[in-house]
């Protein structure tokens, strides 16, 4: 029988490996395989935003598959029926009055003219790339009628290199056009499924409904910036960074790849902060050592937190005919992650998480990229006293990272593993997309010193057999991509019946006592949420991150004494759960993190009035009683070394007191 299992893991690796590889391929991926450098402007690179108003059309065919019949993609939108001006990048979902298109599941289509420099289009010598920052879930991208992209799967960005496109015709009007699907499967990210209603008695014809088990609104459409950029025709296509320390030395050990020449000259300069040279090197590999490093350390965790070094990367080669030069710039933070069986260390230095779960989410844009929203969250994060998030329930926006790196947010970086209930959504298929997904995050996000673990699910139903082999593969493909970075996932599974739970390096336990279990019965908190620490670390003597926990307050709704849904329910359940946490990190609980940041939209259901609400701001980003009680807290546990300075308490006074 031993031998028989071994055969049919053998034969089950085999044949993912097979799907994986045609993901990679396929999954989208008709633009060119490579790198996920964002695209910064430097002396040989430009790039041109389209963010604004695009043309827009939903496809209600009863197969939502008109638009493909059709090829409206061959001719300007407009010609093809009537069309709306939808801005990008936003979600679609709330930007108009008709309820058909806020819950519309299918395809949608998005037009955009462009003008193209003519300089981009005469020099033959200079790559122009569509980039799409992500669209949700599966899209098809063509230019002037060509299909030059395909990508399955949200949240992340794809590009593909247009210049022979837009170069066959340069009279013609760059015309972008943009197809995205929303519908989820068993197999996409997150999964779901179709339901079809077929009684006429009850339902029109044609009716169905998507399923899904997660807590949040599908928004969809084009979420995050599209763009063109240009490189040279040889450019740096990629670039790893990982550092370390020793003693006061820090260590930074880069790789950069080429595209386009199979020898260069490369210079690689690292700047500190004000542009001064700190070390060089000449190859497209190495060490680069810095004497009295400026580490990277985390918001409140040191007086100079998100300390930021520039690797300039100069690179410059031939095609036997012409010489190319190409410079990128990234930023490398400096330090070093590593977890015990009780801690989490940051340059060898105890961590303790104490922040917040988020969601890209507001009003009318949805999940669509708002720098007003993201720049208000951030002062909010830092007046709170958080230091860290997780991006629940999958990745942010890449300018989210940056902002992360500057100001020294620590982040828990989630794929969109979330609602993985359906054992059909255990199978190879599944396996073989979630591993692809990974393989994008890890690459869109390895040199983000912000980022300390990876979460490649929440809440997946891992007690269910095919858990085991699942986990054990994604987790150990996860480690094999980075083997810098502890690896997790988010479980609220019974402490001895979770699969998936052995494979993880830091144990992430959901709990809502007194709020789903035992609503209205506060008293059982400490016994149960004690309960919960001492099983989990009893089992597998690993640290403990008590990733989500909370209740729903409706802002304004007062009761003495608090019952649900009041502000004072909601403020006296994160009480009664800190008092546990003080107590068990003194020994392996390493963090907390609300649920949640703030309110958000979810599905209609009798469960959910206008969404969750279990935020500790509203919507609006307006505080509850909570935001005060976890203010006190943040500040106090930032705190307790004594070795904070008066003015790195949020917000700083601005004027001379002296």
């Amino acid at each position: 029988m031993a031998v028989d299992m071994a055969v049919d893991l053998s034969r089950d690796f085999l044949w993912l490996c097979a799907l994986h590889l045609c993901a990679l391929l396929h999954g989208g991926h008709t633009q060119e395989a490579g790198g996920m450098l964002y695209p910064r402007e430097s002396a040989s690179r430009e790039r041109k935003e389209l963010s604004g108003l695009w043309s827009f059309r939903a496809d209600p065919s009863a197969n939502r598959n008109e638009g493909f019949d059709r090829a409206w993609y061959k001719s300007p939108l407009a010609t093809t029926g009537p069309v709306l001006e939808m801005p990008v990048p936003s979600s679609y979902n709330d930007i108009t009055q008709d309820p058909m298109l806020r819950d519309f599941i299918g395809w949608v289509w998005y037009e955009r003219e462009v003008v193209v420099p003519s300089r981009w289009i005469q020099d033959a010598g200079t790559r122009v790339v569509l980039r799409v920052g992500s669209a949700h879930y599966y899209s098809v991208v063509w230019v002037n009628g060509v299909q030059v992209a395909e990508h399955e799967g949200g949240h992340l960005p794809f590009e593909a290199d247009i210049g022979g496109v837009i170069r066959k015709d340069p009279a013609v009007t760059c015309r972008i056009t943009i197809a995205v699907n929303n519908t989820l499967t068993l197999t996409s990210l997150p999964p779901g499924t179709i339901t079809h209603m077929s009684d006429s008695t009850k339902y029109p014809t044609g009716y169905f409904v998507q399923n899904f088990q997660f807590d949040f609104f599908n928004y969809a459409g084009l979420h995050r910036p599209v763009l063109l950029y240009t490189t040279p025709k040889i450019y740096v296509d990629d670039i790893t960074v990982v550092t370390d320390i020793s003693d006061n030395i820090g260590l930074v050990k880069y790789k950069v790849s080429v595209m386009g020449a199979t020898t260069a000259n490369m210079k690689v300069t690292l700047m500190d902060k004000y542009g001064h040279c700190v070390a060089t090197s000449n190859g497209s590999s190495g060490v680069l050592k810095v004497i009295n490093v400026n580490l990277w350390w985390p918001y409140l965790m040191h007086d100079n937190p998100g300390y930021l070094y520039s690797m300039e990367v100069h690179l410059s080669a031939s095609d036997g005919q012409l010489t190319f030069e190409d410079v990128y710039a990234l930023p490398v933070g400096i330090r070093t992650v590593n977890v015990t069986s009780t801690q989490f260390l940051i340059n060898n230095k105890p961590f303790y998480f104490h922040g917040v779960n988020k969601h890209e989410d507001a009003d009318l844009r949805g999940k669509g990229l708002d720098w007003a929203l993201i720049v208000k969250d951030f002062n909010l994060i830092k007046w709170l006293g958080a230091n860290s998030f997780r991006t629940s329930h999958y990745p942010y926006a890449e300018e989210i990272m940056q902002m992360c790196d500057r100001h020294g947010i620590v982040v828990i970086d989630e794929c969109p593993g979330v609602g993985i209930k359906d054992i059909r959504s255990f199978g190879n298929a599944s396996l073989a997309h979630h591993l692809s997904v990974m393989d994008e995050l890890v690459q869109r996000d390895k040199n983000h010193p912000s980022v300390v673990m990876w979460s490649v699910a929440n809440e997946p139903a891992a007690e269910m057999a095919p858990a085991d082999y699942y986990f054990r593969t994604l987790i150990k493909h996860t480690k094999t991509l980075d083997q810098t970075r502890p690896v997790t996932f988010i479980t609220d599974s019974n402490f001895a019946r979770d699969k998936g739970a052995p494979y993880v390096d830091v144990i992430c336990v959901n709990s809502y006592f007194s709020w789903y279990h035992d609503p209205g019965h506060m008293e059982v908190i400490p016994i149960q949420l004690n309960t919960q620490f001492e099983n989990w670390f009893g089992k597998y003597k690993k640290p403990i991150i008590q990733s989500e926990y909370g209740a729903d307050a409706v802002p304004g709704l007062h009761s003495d004494p608090p019952v649900m849904f009041s502000e004072e329910y909601q403020k006296d359940v994160l009480q009664r759960y800190h008092n546990v946490f003080d107590e068990k990190r003194k020994h392996y609980v390493i963090g907390e993190l609300i649920w949640n940041f703030a309110d958000f939209m979810t599905s209609q259901g009798i469960t959910r009035v206008v969404g969750n609400k279990k935020g500790i701001f509203t919507r609006q980003r307006q505080p509850k009683s909570a935001a005060f009680l976890l203010r006190e807290r943040y500040w106090r546990l930032a705190n307790t070394t004594g070795k904070m300075p008066p003015w790195t308490r949020y917000p700083c006074e601005l004027t001379d007191t002296t």
